[in-house]
């Protein structure tokens, strides 16, 4: 769990009225919530309120202390809950005399609620605060709002009784703390609301992305997951964080299903687990001093989440990259300065921009009125997620060809979707050879010029053709019918590690036969590999249905067929920004994606997959060819545009004229440095937020 959530363990109080860290004084409530109310110092709402959360006091927390959301204490650790109207009640006391003496009143109340639930008398708490809070409301009618602020310090008497009560309890029972289930239950029942916003925002950004593709749903989420960690400990940060995750990667990987939901859940819950992270960090760098800074701090820890979940665990799984949704927006071009970590960067930094605004806006109107002045800080938020957005149309995007080839791509289709897309042995190699042969038919006919290339999808041969004769026949024979060279996507037994299969592209020429051939450098855990297979293959006996490992490549897929170099990326590769980005730069000329979607077709994953054909077609100036066995198979053009795509579940041949490229785009030359610089600012922000919260608790014992 990140460090600085829940840190408060020294000096509590031994009186009714004695300071506690963390809490305002009566008299600090008289600052005017816009000028002193920053994250640094713990005040994050006006009025004691969170603008999503609903009950969280700010005002009365101590930055980074792990207090909890109503008046610095945290019951789950085995405070009173009673403890938090005293200092909810004065956080949320604006300026003037009345409203002085109502968090007076309310404050009374809290100190009467401590001592009974110190002593085992609960009873009188619900009466006492409820007295406390009419009170309040009584003596304040007019104070923009602040008694409404005071009652909700204590959002409920009842919750409120019960805690107390539950204090009591433990403390007749000898002092034991309340057990795990129990402090979990309490957690969650107090982040309930805030659950359940972070929820909808998570699946707000799932329908951001392919096939419901609305990508201005990706800002809305990134400002309203800022917005709910916002002043809040570490460690309700990661809950917020985690609950924004798990229904986006529900959504998101709903295509998992068809191996079973387990597997999405299972998946969902690892996958959440980097978002819980990055909700612990963004809760602490909303503490930071320079509040106009958090939007940067915000926008580099969603760069440094993507980073941590491209590579760990088994090699990283980057589905659900913020960029990945932003493929058809007008950040997008951004990609060919910095690659998908700059684009992912930019939405980021839009949206926690627009919630720095948001912020501001509700401030304004809790402290009951608006001014030029005090909306400059919106305004300037707005100008700079205007600025971010701009940024990308005035990015140039390479096109201009240096040479251009005629291509052909074969989707001969599969004999059934699903997990048993493989049908009978031969099947998808006889498809896609009689596509071949009635391409070879149309040309002679006149019908269609003759391609220079063509391009058969991963898995186009479901046999192994050097080991089984009529397979390299059955594809001998449709390449010399074609008269051209031929990527040929196969499994091939490995040639020394028995038990072993290579996914690869092997050049076929008609004259000479198989040829140069490129390795997937990166099999997919637990679907083309099982990772510890001699313990989990008996728990899970699902997994004895990959019955051989595939064996990783060790080189780039740079080919060349025919008249053209080209760079072969085998399926899942495209989302991993160095696979492709050292494949250009070891010399591909234009980019090849061999896969095979057969067993997640129709749920929406091959969509996900081709956008990240266009993303990589602008981040690397090149036209990318996907080439599918049952679809999405497509040709997208240097500047992201689809020219050509096939149906799913159809038999059908693409062809195409596209360019071939030698310049290098500046992405392509300042590689993974743009991501580590951005990963290293996010994770720095949050060690010196860390030091400042300790550093502030130091001081305060001093005194």
């Amino acid at each position: 769990m990140p460090s600085g959530s829940d840190t408060t363990a020294e000096a509590a109080p031994t009186g009714p009225d004695a300071d506690r860290p963390g809490q305002r004084t009566t008299g600090s409530a008289a600052t005017p919530p816009t000028e002193g109310a920053d994250g640094a110092e713990g005040g994050d709402a006006v009025g004691g309120r969170d603008p999503l959360g609903g009950g969280d006091a700010a005002e009365g927390r101590k930055p980074v202390e792990g207090g909890d959301a109503v008046g610095g204490r945290d019951a789950v650790e085995d405070r009173d809950a009673a403890e938090g109207g005293e200092s909810g009640a004065t956080g949320a006391a604006a300026p003037g005399t009345a409203a002085s003496g109502a968090a007076s009143a309310v404050s009374g109340a809290a100190s009467a609620a401590r001592g009974a639930a110190a002593s085992g008398r609960a009873s009188g708490t619900v009466s006492a605060a409820s007295e406390a809070v009419t009170a309040a409301s009584g003596s304040v009618p007019d104070a923009s709002g602040t008694a409404s602020a005071a009652s909700g310090s204590v959002p409920d008497a009842s919750e409120t009784a019960s805690a107390a009560s539950g204090s009591a309890s433990a403390s007749s029972a000898g002092g034991r703390r309340p057990g795990r289930l129990r402090r979990l239950g309490l957690l969650a029942r107090r982040e309930a609301r805030r659950s359940a916003l972070a929820a909808v925002s998570g699946l707000a950004l799932g329908l951001a992305f392919p096939p419901f593709g609305v990508w201005p749903l990706s800002l809305v989420a990134v400002a309203a997951l800022a917005l709910l960690t916002h002043g809040r400990t570490a460690r309700q940060g990661a809950w917020t964080g985690f609950a924004f995750g798990g229904p986006f990667f529900l959504l998101l990987l709903k295509w998992l299903s068809v191996v079973g939901w387990d597997a999405v859940v299972g998946l969902s819950i690892i996958e959440a687990a980097f978002l819980a992270l990055m909700g612990a960090g963004l809760a602490l760098v909303s503490r930071l001093p320079v509040p106009a800074l958090w939007p940067l701090w915000t926008a580099c820890l969603w760069v440094a989440e993507e980073w941590a979940r491209d590579r760990v665990p088994f090699g990283g799984f980057p589905w659900g990259r913020l960029a990945f949704a932003n493929t058809g927006s007008p950040y997008t071009p951004l990609a060919a300065l910095g690659g998908a970590p700059l684009v992912t960067f930019g939405v980021a930094l839009t949206g926690g921009a627009l919630a720095g605004a948001a912020l501001t806006l509700w401030r304004l109107r809790a402290a009951g009125g608006f001014s030029p002045r005090r909306a400059l800080p919106a305004a300037g938020a707005v100008a700079v997620a205007a600025a971010v957005t701009a940024a990308g149309f005035a990015v140039p995007i390479p096109t201009a060809a240096d040479d251009s080839v005629d291509i052909a791509v074969v989707q001969g289709n599969v004999q059934q979707p699903g997990m048993d897309f493989l049908g009978r042995p031969m099947k998808i190699l006889d498809n896609h050879a009689k596509a071949t042969l009635n391409l070879a038919k149309d040309i002679k006919a006149g019908r269609i010029a003759k391609p220079d290339l063509v391009i058969w999808p991963e898995n186009a041969s479901d046999l192994d053709p050097f080991q089984y004769r009529e397979a390299y026949a059955r594809i001998d024979e449709a390449v010399k019918s074609i008269g051209v060279p031929v990527l040929v996507g196969a499994l091939v037994d490995h040639p020394t590690k028995q038990g072993y299969v290579e996914n690869q592209g092997i050049v076929w020429d008609p004259k000479s036969g198989p040829g140069a051939s490129y390795t997937k450098q990166h099999p997919v855990p637990f679907g083309e590999y099982v990772p510890f297979r001699q313990e989990l293959s008996k728990i899970i006996t699902r997994l004895q249905r990959v019955p051989r490992d595939f064996y990783p490549g060790d080189h780039t897929g740079v080919l060349n067929v025919g008249p053209a170099r080209l760079g072969d990326v085998i399926c899942f590769e495209v989302a991993y920004d160095e696979i492709v980005r050292d494949t250009v730069n070891a010399g591909a000329r234009a980019i090849v994606v061999q896969t095979n979607n057969a067993t997640y077709g129709r749920s929406g994953q091959p969509e996900q997959q081709l956008v990240m054909s266009r993303l990589r077609a602008i981040e690397h100036g090149r036209p990318v060819i996907t080439a599918a066995t049952s679809g999405i198979s497509a040709v997208v053009s240097p500047d992201g545009t689809i020219e050509q795509r096939t149906k799913e579940f159809t038999q059908d041949v693409l062809t195409a004229r596209i360019p071939l490229r030698d310049g290098k785009t500046l992405a392509d030359r300042v590689g993974a440095t743009p991501e580590w610089v951005l990963a290293m600012v996010g994770v720095l922000s949050c060690a010196a937020a860390i030091m400042i919260g300790r550093r502030g608790r130091t001081d305060k014992k001093g005194q």
